[in-house]
């Protein structure tokens, strides 16, 4: 163990969901502990919400929330920039820019914030680097930088296709399927996305997502759908609809409200993806789950009604 002592915060919004293996693992490796905040409830949606302009997107301020829920709870809060891994495999500027954001908003807390910086585009670093960089501020050597680094991804990439596996298998049952479209902090938040998931498995239906596949692949085949989006999750997302549109009963393009790539992108999907009914599925901070669910169950009665099952 390289750190003793060592308190790291992770924020349960945004990027967590994306790299909770790779985050926890590599701290763990180099004997420091994490502390995750609460998951998503109203309280956390309420404080964000205050902390952020009325022009932010849901899961932004969902964010804050979160950052806030951590503060004086940790040594460190850890608040990374991930810009790009290459051309045309751009991030959203929302994650380029959070550790301005928060340093800015949390400017009088005396909380610590930790970042690392990910853009191969630009700036030809890469996540090794990055997290290099990131280990060696902490003081921890070289050597066992690279060592919790190696460990974290092995995990990281082990846990995801240990998923991947897992949702194939689903395609193959005989039930109704509804391939889910949305970003992983969408999706898999308890207070925004993971309801409708809910709601699907509770009436008979197999929720499944387009995201959880294997990412190289679906990077290739996003291109059937669009050869020109550059934001790199939407092209996986594009990709996994691609994969598996013949394997299920209807898509839904589920994302936050005001978010700039969903909006471009679920048209495209709209427009470019046939014979399979789509729900567009938006939500802010207004939404309830009443609204939601009744939304869900309409649906699910126009694909069995066009199964001919209704």
């Amino acid at each position: 163990m390289e750190q003793q002592n060592i308190k790291i915060g992770l924020p349960r919004a945004m990027l967590y969901y994306r790299y909770r293996v790779l985050w926890r693992t590599f701290f763990q490796e180099l004997g420091m502990e994490t502390v995750v905040s609460v998951p998503t409830n109203r309280d956390i949606l309420e404080q964000g919400t205050a902390l952020a302009i009325d022009e932010a997107c849901l899961s932004l301020k969902i964010y804050l929330g979160h950052v806030a829920a951590l503060v004086g709870k940790c040594d460190y809060i850890l608040v990374p920039r991930v810009s790009s891994f290459d051309r045309h495999r751009s991030m959203c500027t929302r994650f380029e820019s959070t550790p301005d954001l928060v340093r800015n908003v949390f400017r009088n807390s005396g909380q610590k914030l930790l970042s690392y910086e990910v853009d191969e585009e630009m700036k030809k670093k890469g996540e090794e680097e990055a997290f290099l960089e990131m280990g060696k501020a902490l003081g921890c050597s070289a050597k066992a930088v690279k060592r919790a680094y190696k460990q974290a991804k092995k995990a990281e990439l082990s846990q995801h296709k240990e998923r991947v596996q897992k949702y194939e298998q689903q395609y193959k049952k005989e039930n109704m399927k509804v391939l889910i479209a949305a970003h992983s902090y969408v999706a898999e938040d308890p207070y925004m996305g993971k309801p409708v998931s809910d709601y699907l498995k509770r009436v008979g239906v197999i929720p499944l997502r387009a995201d959880i596949v294997d990412r190289e692949a679906a990077l290739k085949h996003s291109r059937e759908l669009s050869p020109t989006c550059k934001w790199e999750i939407n092209r996986e997302i594009l990709g996994g609809i691609a994969m598996h549109m013949e394997d299920v009963d209807g898509i839904i393009l589920l994302s936050a409200f005001p978010c700039g790539p969903d909006a471009m992108v679920n048209e495209l999907i709209t427009r470019r993806v046939k014979g399979v009914p789509i729900l567009n599925l938006v939500l802010d901070s207004q939404s309830g789950i009443a609204g939601v669910e009744t939304r869900l169950e309409s649906f699910i009665d126009i694909i069995r009604f066009k199964e001919g099952k209704l």
